[in-house]
């Protein structure tokens, strides 16, 4: 190729830097520019439960600082919320009532398939919180553990499935044998994993009734015990 021919080519060749577009003759071409941010996922692999607590749409968790701000994706059914984290839980994000209601799939209280996204705030994750080794509340009579204390500062609530009691969990294997122990109402029960969920334990709902105190589907102050 001659060099005039070279030049030619060269000057019809322009990178245009406002819009990224990459003028070859008459073909325009849209180059990326990396510009765009891609979507902070997190806690990938996480299910999400609602906590029973009233008030605005809100969410606790245990891995990001009250202010976060959390989009969270039923990927069963395409709806979404956005909350601030208001304040701790044992799970990535446990959404109040107001805020499950806006994505959850009719009659359920767990949403297996979840896609979690930090939009805002809490930069730093928090380490989990909770008080799972402290002693029951005023008035409530504990008795000591027997077993392995696993998951210390998680909280549990309820898969909203029903059947036998047992238990979810993304700890532990199918078969192993855990105490839950509600240390605000000394409740206690034991139940076997019979699959997975995103939470060290989620309990069924029959198994969450032997442990709740009424109209809550949250054990904030939990005692989690590998027993078998």
């Amino acid at each position: 190729m001659s060099r005039k021919r070279t030049m030619s080519l060269k000057k019809k060749l322009v990178l245009t830097g406002a819009t990224g577009a990459l003028v070859t003759g008459a073909v325009v071409t849209t180059m990326a520019t990396g510009n765009a941010a891609a979507p902070d996922v997190v806690c990938k692999g996480s299910t999400v439960t609602l906590s029973g607590e009233g008030g605005a749409p809100a969410a606790s968790s245990g891995t990001f600082p009250v202010g976060t701000k959390l989009k969270v994706t039923n990927l069963d059914n395409g709806q979404s919320t956005t909350v601030a984290v208001n304040g701790p839980s044992g799970s990535c994000v446990l959404l109040n009532n107001a805020a499950f209601d806006k994505v959850r799939e009719p009659g359920k209280n767990l949403i297996r398939r979840a896609r979690i996204e930090r939009v805002g705030g809490g930069a730093a994750p928090a380490g989990a919180t909770g008080a799972a080794g402290a002693p029951g509340a005023a008035g409530v009579q504990v008795p000591p553990a027997t077993g392995e204390v696993v998951c210390k500062g998680s909280t549990v609530t309820l898969s909203g499935e029903g059947g036998a009691p047992a238990a979810s969990s993304g700890t532990f294997p199918v078969g192993t044998k855990l105490k839950v122990t509600n240390l605000d109402n000394g409740q206690s029960t034991t139940v076997a994993v019979n699959g997975p969920s995103g939470s060290c334990v989620l309990l069924n709902n029959s198994a969450f009734d032997k442990v709740r105190e009424p109209g809550k589907n949250l054990i904030r102050r939990a005692r989690i015990e590998r027993v078998g």
